[in-house]
């Protein structure tokens, strides 16, 4: 394999979708003429950059599992937009388990010209990394300047699979983890309009195949014996060629389909995708296509099971046993065991992913190699943390979950985040983050609840759904005491106290900065309510001390905080404010002016923000004071009343969000409350002088 080199060879001498016979030649180059011309331009797409005339995708499957996939995708450009976007095309892929050759890149011009690229404006190169340092690497063509009009033809070839395992010679790294099997996940939807889009598949007969299309609709059939219907073609190019786009690539004719199944999924006029703030992932709301040849997730769990304990991931060393001991000296609380070891894994590990080399993928590293490294990505902090369970005793696996989507019911690869399972001592069983919980006093991130995992234990489990987690568990109460003086200064203490996964939030603001850098953080705090802000005291504890929810003391002086107009003081109370929603409470910045939601929308986490004030007035009488309109839906809840006694004023509000991920039919109340909450920020008190 030439996959380290600079620049590869590029194998454009003869185009696979041309004859030797120079008529047929002219006659191919005047039907993808003819498909450009047709596409039209900006207007007809709402001025999008450009036009995937068609995307044709064949994948050839294996016995072992191993795929063979040829794309052949035409973009004509619209405008200069596009030609820039255009002008570099760049392939990523991971060598230890994929390869991709680019087979042709054309330019066809719209002054009738045309070009092909040469091998040497084709480069193979390390791709970037940060924070994971896998060797992956990228293939680039240099397409070159693009004018409105051109359009750009691509045909690539592809074997292997998006992760690595454990692997025995060359050939064999490209079979994927679950020898034998297939799946795939293909979605039909899109940033840039597709005229037409194709996606066939070929498998072995003695594979079935399920599959199924989420959120739309994609047209589809099924062949058996598939080799006889090798004259059956499927016209769904919108501009009545003869041929569809995969067929032009020619590369069915390369296909031994002898005993094989033929699937093919297509769509046409795919218009770009068009999201809304705050939605939930696309990927769970746009059409996608899942297949797979695996039977149920039952038998991915004992895969994902055997394939770690066959390596020996979580094999205890005598010096992980030793820290083990040392770190759990003295304790016998289950829980406690539990705690310490999942933090000790949390905060000492460090995020940081190096290659084991051979077995790098969905293989976790051992734990005497993560012990020794201090460092690895979410999958070797929870082998780490496995270790370290078993060492202690506790009975441990490693689970697979989808961090920011949802995992749906064919088992197709729907994972990108790894954690750790235990096994208490009443039976139940708990979920541990080690990459989600350094600085939380958490054990399991609440940002994951209503979020899907599969755990990888001794004979198989089903897709479960981490469950709801109370308002209640996540509270940050803000509680103050100030005086307005004559002089309209503002002096007062605020004191903020927060559990769960608002702890997490307002402990990370100062745990991830120097401790000299800490007033500064509480500077930056009172600056978000006056620029004019002063901090008199400030008193945080350690962050790095787990054993109660976080708080922090800030005294302050604001001067000219009240407003004068006409004799009457105005201002608004400085919890009413919140200090903490630019950083911690971003609810109250979402936007209300959307009136209906096509999708479901999400938030950082469920949580309960209650607010108490005590306010004295120097000077004057309290001559108005705003009134709010309590309300109580499913999604979320608010209610503020101020009180007010002589020359003491008291603001009392409770706003909670009741979970993490909300329907469409959810965004009424859950607007309803963020407006009204908005009120309470908005609607000054009145002093009369």
């Amino acid at each position: 394999m030439s996959s380290r080199k600079s620049i590869i060879p590029l194998f454009l001498i003869l185009l696979i979708f041309y004859t030797t016979n120079s008529e047929s030649i002219a006659q191919e180059n005047n039907d993808v003429r003819q498909i450009i011309e047709n596409a039209g331009c900006g207007e007809k797409f709402n001025n999008a950059a450009s036009v995937i005339i068609f995307d044709s995708t064949i994948v050839d499957v294996q016995e072992s599992g191993l795929s063979y996939v040829h794309n052949h995708r035409l973009v004509k450009i619209l405008n200069t937009k596009g030609a820039v976007a255009n002008n570099l095309l760049i392939f990523g892929y991971e060598p230890l388990s994929a390869d991709i050759s680019i087979k042709l890149a054309k330019i066809y011009r719209a002054d009738g010209t045309e070009d092909v690229v040469p091998a040497e404006k084709v480069y193979d190169y390390p791709a970037p990394a940060r924070m994971i340092y896998w060797g992956a690497r990228s293939k680039a063509v240099e397409i070159g300047r693009l004018e409105p009009g051109d359009a750009v033809e691509i045909i690539t070839f592809r074997k292997g699979f998006t992760y690595a395992l454990l692997m025995d010679n060359e050939e064999d790294k490209f079979i994927p983890p679950m020898k034998g099997h297939f799946y795939d996940i293909v979605n039909f939807w899109t940033g840039t309009p597709i005229l037409s889009k194709v996606y066939k598949i070929y498998v072995p007969e003695n594979k079935p195949l399920q599959y199924e299309i989420y959120n739309g609709e994609v047209s589809s059939y099924i062949h058996f014996n598939a080799v006889n219907d090798k004259d059956i073609t499927v016209r769904i190019n919108p501009h009545k060629i003869e041929k569809e786009p995969a067929k032009i690539a020619g590369r069915e004719d390369e296909i031994n389909r002898s005993g094989k199944t033929e699937y093919c999924w297509y769509k046409n006029d795919i218009m770009p995708f068009r999201g809304e703030p705050n939605m939930l992932a696309a990927s769970d709301v746009a059409t996608k296509l899942l297949v797979s040849t695996s039977r149920d997730w039952y038998q991915k769990a004992v895969w994902f099971h055997g394939v770690n304990e066959d390596y020996g991931s979580f094999e205890v060393t005598p010096e992980v046993q030793a820290k083990t001991d040392e770190l759990l000296s003295g304790v016998s609380d289950e829980m406690e065991k539990i705690q310490i070891l999942t933090h000790w894994c949390a905060d000492e590990i460090r995020y940081s992913g190096i290659s084991m080399g051979e077995g790098e993928g969905y293989t976790l590293h051992k734990g005497e190699m993560t012990f020794a490294d201090r460092c690895g990505v979410c999958k070797d902090k929870a082998g780490m943390l496995i270790t370290m369970l078993r060492a202690a005793g506790f009975e441990s696996y490693a689970a697979m979950t989808m961090a920011g989507s949802r995992i749906d019911k064919i088992p197709a690869d729907q994972f990108n985040h790894s954690v750790t399972v235990a096994k208490l001592k009443n039976g139940d069983w708990i979920l541990l983050d080690p990459t989600w919980v350094p600085g939380v006093r958490e054990l399991w991130s609440s940002a994951e609840q209503q979020q899907q995992f599969l755990m990888g234990i001794p004979g198989g489990a089903d897709i479960m759904t981490t469950p709801v987690s109370p308002a209640e568990n996540h509270y940050l109460k803000i509680n103050a005491e100030t005086e307005l003086l004559k002089n309209g200064t503002l002096k007062g203490k605020l004191i903020f106290t927060a559990e769960g996964q608002t702890d997490s939030r307002v402990r990370r603001a100062f745990s991830r900065s120097w401790k000299s850098n800490w007033n500064e953080g509480a500077a930056r705090i009172m600056k978000s309510v006056s620029p004019v802000a002063t901090v008199d005291d400030f008193e945080f504890g350690d962050p790095s001390d787990y054993s109660d929810p976080v708080k922090i003391e800030i005294s302050f002086t604001i001067p000219d905080y009240s407003k004068n107009f006409a004799g009457e003081e105005r201002f608004i109370p400085i919890t009413a404010l919140d200090p903490l929603k630019e950083s911690i409470n971003t609810e109250f910045l979402m936007d209300t002016s959307l009136t209906e939601r096509k999708y479901g929308f999400r938030i950082g986490c469920s949580k309960l923000v209650e607010i108490d004030e005590n306010i004295k007035i120097a000077d004057g009488k309290v001559e108005f004071i705003p009134d709010f309109t309590d309300i109580e839906t499913k999604p979320a809840s608010f209610k503020a009343k101020y009180t007010v006694k002589g020359k003491k004023i008291n603001l009392k509000s409770t706003l909670r969000f009741e979970k993490r991920l909300y329907e469409s039919a959810d965004w009424p109340g859950f607007r309803s409350v963020i407006a009204e909450r908005q009120k309470l920020s908005d609607t000054p008190i009145i002093i009369k002088k």
